[in-house]
């Protein structure tokens, strides 16, 4: 059994939008210390992370850990219903899972079932990054609709000198770079130059809930996963995306 309230409802959707712009369906992981999700995309090529530690929630009462699968594409769409400070429950009834809206003496409830789920991904790539590179999240979003105009892959570059995203198209070209001490570039560290091509759906489905005034981590290796990390509303992110490996 368990039971959690979130002061702000429409914060709540905000962060569980992080899920569901990589999957529709996962287990979710109710502990004491607060709720995780670790889930593979349909074609497995990316993963997500998630965190949410019990000091997000201003009521949260879990004795035991317990693994719910849930839709989370459907409990979206129920959280978009919320109106403006609302508050949020959410609780274990048997085999559902109690959706609550309420304001003062207003209240609603959805009920949604508990789904069947597989194991699932268990643990996150053990990848040592050559380059680390942090930016504002409107900044790579904005980089990433660039990128968009010209081709469905990109390579990230990196090295000590800068940053550099290049994708090549049918009929352009683009080459967008960020120098070592750019503005727009909050940190970047590198101990070996890195380079690696990515589709770019995948980087704009990660890339979508990362508020465009927060800091958004790219953890770069050549031909490894890249580790994409941030934070929405109190939850933590890590997302990987294996790359394209590309001969010589």
């Amino acid at each position: 059994m368990f039971r959690f309230v979130v002061e702000d409802a429409k914060k709540f959707k905000n962060a569980i939008d992080s899920i569901v712009n990589l999957i529709d369906e996962g287990a979710l992981d109710v502990t004491p210390a607060g709720l995780t999700l670790k889930a593979m995309d349909p074609s497995q090529i990316a993963m997500v992370s998630f965190t949410m530690p019990k000091a997000s929630f201003v009521e949260y009462d879990v004795a035991e850990s317990v693994r719910v699968g849930l839709n989370f594409d459907n409990l979206s769409k129920i959280l978009s219903r919320a109106q403006g400070g609302e508050k949020l429950e959410i609780a274990s009834e048997e085999n559902k899972v109690i959706i609550r809206f309420f304001a003062g003496k207003s209240k609603k409830s959805f009920k949604i079932p508990v789904l069947e789920m597989p194991l699932g991904a268990s643990r996150e790539p053990n990848v040592t990054a050559d380059v680390v590179v942090k930016m504002l999240g409107g900044t790579f979003k904005d980089q990433l609709r660039d990128a968009a105009l010209v081709s469905t892959h990109l390579s990230l570059q990196a090295s000590e000198d800068g940053f550099k995203i290049e994708c090549h198209g049918d009929s352009s070209d683009l080459i967008s770079e960020q120098e070592k001490d750019a503005p727009t570039l909050i940190e970047l560290r590198a101990t070996n130059p890195s380079k690696s091509t990515f589709p770019l759906q995948y980087l704009e489905d990660i890339t979508k809930a990362c508020p465009d005034a927060s800091p958004l981590t790219i953890n770069l290796k050549t031909n490894a996963p890249v580790k994409v990390e941030y934070e929405v509303e109190g939850a933590k992110l890590n997302y990987y995306l294996a790359p394209r490996i590309e001969s010589d």
